[in-house]
């Protein structure tokens, strides 16, 4: 059933990107239209706000709570808000496979005009006979005194409702649905991963059949970047999050990319600086001249965490439908010591790290991530109740489809990027890889410390030591520093899954192999 919606001043249905377009240049003070034609909005917020969201329940969550209550006090705040605003209401679908598409609806501001337009751009159209089974009421210009940053976001998986106040980050609106997302996959028998997805045409590979690779990580570790990367003729298919069901089948969720801008560059990332540099897409805290409307993809000097969306139909894609069943995953991991530039896991070490989600936080997480050392089971920072359940559902979906399952260091190894003694994992080191394990070409050996695959040579890699970064230790007279970071990571790592209840057994022991 729909939910029903709150009253407001006036109501505006499905409105063109043109519509919308003409509301942001009339209406919002912060817009610029750029050099591309298209239009960048300075947010006051730049990144998801992790502290100021709250699930809606009376009852104990792995995941922050907000009583019933209280939530609905401030839903019946945010509704008298509505009653003296014009709103626009977004519909449309997340993911476009009938069999496994589910109706949304973002209910927002006019004066705020950016982010439906954003969001306009991933739902999938609407078809007749529509219905909304997730509602996302988002009022930027109504802050939540007492919360942390002054926003709220409340998340009801009981009624598929999120309100979000405060915020003018778009990622609030599009990670609205994915989130209570996650659980409607769960609850059908699968898993909702934090995912880009790719296929490789088959003409390119061994078998002759097209192959679909899934790509997760966290936000700013190379998702995208790895997901859009042309190798070996393949095509991005999605984006951000994808559902891994039993058999390997996959779906889709989004009709659009909503990338980091920052370090956007044609040669490296020609696909996504391509699409959002076109009139029609839509920037977010972007550096951009307000005078000549110039763009500087690489100048941080307000946020690193920029971001655009546009629809897929601008850029060379696979069309989402009917996708092959996934042979391979790609597990990211922004690393800077000795994490090697690949490593082929092991069935039993697949679920291991997933769960341990090691990585560098980036300014996506916000000030309180970017830098630090994170472990975020599955990459994925929006799991709706313990996270042990994730890792759970991974290994029952390996047991019945044929995955192979790589970790990749998109950072560096040896040191931080300070670091002269340390090397950086390049976008041309990691199409490498992956036209390698496509190819089958690459040689394994099995590392001594962790037990995992490290490759001995692939073809088109020019440093050994990316590959094993013992070799660079040793080189460089570290070799103690070497055992120490891997007694470390041992102890903690062990110490981190056992924090879980409920964990598989079988996911520590893949530290043991």
């Amino acid at each position: 059933m729909t939910f029903e919606l709150p009253s407001a001043r006036s109501l505006v249905v499905n409105p063109t990107q043109e519509q919308l377009r003409s509301w942001a240049l009339e209406r919002m003070p912060n817009i610029v239209e750029t050099e591309f034609g298209n239009l960048n909005y300075t947010a006051r917020i730049v990144s998801r706000l992790s502290k100021s969201t709250f699930f809606v329940s009376d009852e104990p969550n792995a995941k922050p709570t907000i009583p019933r209550a209280e939530a609905a006090e401030w839903a019946a705040k945010q509704d008298a808000y509505i009653a003296g605003q014009d709103m626009v209401l977004i519909e449309g679908y997340i993911g476009p496979d009938p069999a496994f598409r589910t109706g949304a609806q973002l209910f927002m501001e006019q004066a705020n005009a950016n982010i439906p337009a954003m969001q306009q751009q991933l739902y999938f159209d609407p078809e007749e006979g529509f219905s909304a089974e997730f509602t996302v009421i988002y009022t930027p210009n109504l802050p939540a005194p007492g919360k942390p940053d002054d926003c709220l976001i409340t998340v009801d998986l009981d009624t598929y409702v999120t309100r979000v106040f405060g915020s003018d980050y778009f990622g609030e609106s599009k990670m609205g649905g994915l989130r209570m997302w996650n659980k409607l996959v769960y609850d059908r028998g699968g898993l909702a991963m934090h995912s880009g997805a790719k296929t490789f045409p088959g003409e390119q590979t061994l078998s002759g059949e097209e192959e679909l690779a899934l790509i997760i990580g966290l936000s700013g570790t190379g998702k995208t970047t790895t997901t859009f990367r042309d190798v070996k003729g393949s095509e991005p298919v999605q984006d951000d999050f994808i559902a891994l069901m039993p058999g390997g089948t996959v779906y889709t969720t989004e009709d659009g990319c909503f990338a980091k801008s920052f370090g956007l560059d044609p040669e490296d990332e020609p696909a996504i600086y391509g699409g959002a540099t076109r009139p029609d897409a839509w920037l977010e805290s972007v550096a951009v001249d307000p005078e000549t409307g110039k763009v500087d993809f690489f100048d941080n000097s307000y946020t690193a965490n920029g971001r655009v969306t546009f629809p897929l139909a601008n850029i060379r894609h696979r069309n989402p439908r009917d996708l092959p069943r996934a042979k391979y995953l790609f597990i990211l991991n922004r690393n800077e010591n000795i994490i090697p530039a690949v490593a082929k896991l092991k069935p039993e070490q697949a679920a291991y790290y997933f769960m341990l989600g090691e990585t560098k936080g980036t300014s996506a997480g916000g000030a309180a991530e970017a830098g630090k050392n994170l472990r975020v089971p599955g990459t994925n920072p929006f799991w709706f109740e313990n996270d042990a359940s994730q890792a759970n559902r991974l290994l029952e979906l390996i047991e019945t489809s044929e995955l192979e399952v790589y970790l990749f260091n998109t950072g560096r190894v040896g040191g931080t990027d300070g670091d002269e003694r340390s090397k950086k994992v390049k976008i041309p080191h990691s199409a490498a890889v992956q036209a390698g394990i496509v190819d089958d070409a690459i040689t394994w050996v099995e590392d001594p410390d962790f037990g995992y695959y490290v490759a001995e040579s692939i073809p088109g890699f020019d440093d050994p030591e990316l590959l094993q970064p013992r070799k660079l230790y040793e080189r460089q007279g570290r070799t103690d520093e070497h055992e120490q970071i891997v007694e470390r990571l041992r102890t903690e790592r062990a110490a981190y899954l056992e924090g879980y209840e409920g964990l598989d057994p079988r996911v520590a022991k893949g530290a043991e192999s």
